[in-house]
């Protein structure tokens, strides 16, 4: 079993930044891939970006350029850097991360860009 527990979100004007922490429980952090994903009103659930253990980073189009995943594996943390919002980015963002077949995610933390 594996909590995941993000931090960071809130109301930001177009234009501004956030940071979101995820906390991870688990003793294998440093080799787990870890992602962040959103999900806006009435859409689907979509990939942000993720790492693998190795730093190896993903984007999504909408994304790149703007957001940047990272990790610290002393602290089993992930961090979501976003700059340049916009109003479409509002959504429940979402940590994540798997064992085998299991998917674990995180209780999720609301983003809201607008003026």
């Amino acid at each position: 079993q594996v909590q995941l527990v993000e931090s960071g979100g809130g109301l930001v004007q177009p234009g501004g930044s956030l940071r979101l922490s995820c906390v991870a429980s688990t003793t294998i952090f440093s080799i787990s891939l870890m992602g962040w994903y959103r999900q806006a009103p009435g859409k689907e659930r979509e990939l942000v970006a993720r790492i693998t253990g190795a730093g190896t980073t993903i984007y999504a189009d909408s994304v790149k350029g703007r957001f940047t995943i990272s990790r610290d594996n002393a602290k089993n943390t992930v961090y979501l850097q976003m700059n340049s919002l916009k109003p479409e980015d509002t959504a429940v963002y979402y940590c994540y991360t798997n064992r085998g077949i299991y998917d674990y995610w995180g209780q999720g933390t609301q983003v809201t860009v607008s003026s």
